[in-house]
């Protein structure tokens, strides 16, 4: 009996000392490493969140994640390969291996966590679907759409989500389908279709910076309607464990940074702070990098070379960039909205 126990004790302390050691690198991990940098699935360009600038550098609020996780993997954020790609295509990419990561507003849903092989690492943004109308119009609420040609892209929940409302509230539509987002905006630009939806922070995107002249950003609304919730993430495939925490604590490292007030331009002053919880969140106090299987300056260099969480939103999506979009759902917990990051510890 005696003997019995004392293996059983063995047992169990092996147990809690593997759950408590450094992660296994996996395939995807391995793969990344091997290649030097990230494949990161971006949309074919939506303004503040994924598009390339006249020099053909990838900028936005979703592209700050991918740079996120290439600083954590290799301390340097601009180890990534931006690979655009439309709604059809995304996800067969990630499938087949082509891209390690897609930051493209996939919105979380059920069917895609778990019947399409995928892991959601968190939201980054939590959104919404909504209708862009020109002012000629005449309509000021989305009830008032029956029998209207809209444009909304293929595969995506957008076009779900339409069909749903709709045939809630007795109404009929026209759709317009397809697949590429500038395609998508030429034809409502020119009049092909009375309305575009799509989630409200590309519409934003949309009324703020596509909008050709000589029209202007003030001949477009969006409705006050908001239909559905889409939280979108990052999303990776089913098995790559390591990878997959990493995805997901680099978002997280961007949000806790931001709770903490650790800043891109205060982040060295802040290896100084005596707050514990700091020091962990630094690597100043060892533990934190070993345990995600990564250098312990993970968090600082993320912090360092991308911004926390808030710098990003304001610098992409914000009060400090064309499209002013308010925090709103993606306020910390703090300050009444939906961002909450699980303790670095």
């Amino acid at each position: 009996m005696q003997a019995r126990l004392i293996a059983a004790a063995v047992s169990l302390a092996a147990i809690v000392l593997g759950a408590t050691g450094p992660a296994q690198a996996g395939k995807d991990l391995d793969a990344v490493k091997a290649r030097g940098m990230v494949n990161c699935g971006v949309g074919t360009g939506t303004a503040g969140y994924m598009i390339a600038d006249s020099q053909g550098k990838w900028r936005g609020l979703s592209v700050d994640v991918c740079r996120a996780v290439a600083a954590a993997v290799f301390g340097d954020s601009e180890k990534v390969r931006y690979i655009p790609l439309t709604s059809q295509q995304r996800f067969t990419a990630l499938q087949s291996g082509e891209v390690d990561m897609t930051m493209g507003n996939a919105t979380y849903t059920l069917t895609r966590d778990t019947a399409l092989g995928f892991d959601f690492t968190g939201v980054y943004y939590y959104d919404g679907q909504g209708f862009l109308v020109p002012k000629k119009l005449g309509v000021k609420s989305a009830k008032e759409l029956n029998g209207a040609t809209i444009c909304v892209a293929p595969g995506t929940t957008t076009e779900l989500n339409l069909a749903d409302y709709f045939r809630t509230n007795k109404m009929t539509f026209k759709p317009v389908v397809i697949e590429k987002v500038d395609e998508i905006r030429a034809a409502f630009f020119s009049g092909r279709c009375d309305v575009y939806t799509t989630d409200a922070s590309s519409l934003a995107a949309t009324r703020a910076a596509n909008v050709p002249p000589p029209q202007t950003i003030d001949d477009y609304m969006i409705l006050p309607e908001i239909i559905s919730k889409e939280p979108l993430g990052p999303v990776v495939r089913h098995g790559g464990n390591q990878f997959a925490d990493i995805v997901r604590w680099a978002l997280y490292a961007m949000i806790e940074a931001e709770e903490y007030g650790i800043t891109s331009k205060n982040v060295d002053e802040m290896l100084k702070s005596e707050n514990p919880s700091i020091k962990r969140i630094l690597g100043v106090t060892p533990g934190m990098g070993k345990a995600l299987g990564v250098d312990e300056k993970w968090v600082y260099n993320i912090v360092k070379q991308v911004g926390n969480y808030g710098e990003s939103f304001d610098r992409n999506v914000g009060m400090g960039s064309p499209l002013k979009i308010a925090r709103g759902q993606n306020a910390l917990w703090t300050q009444g909205g939906l961002q909450y990051a699980p303790p670095i510890r």
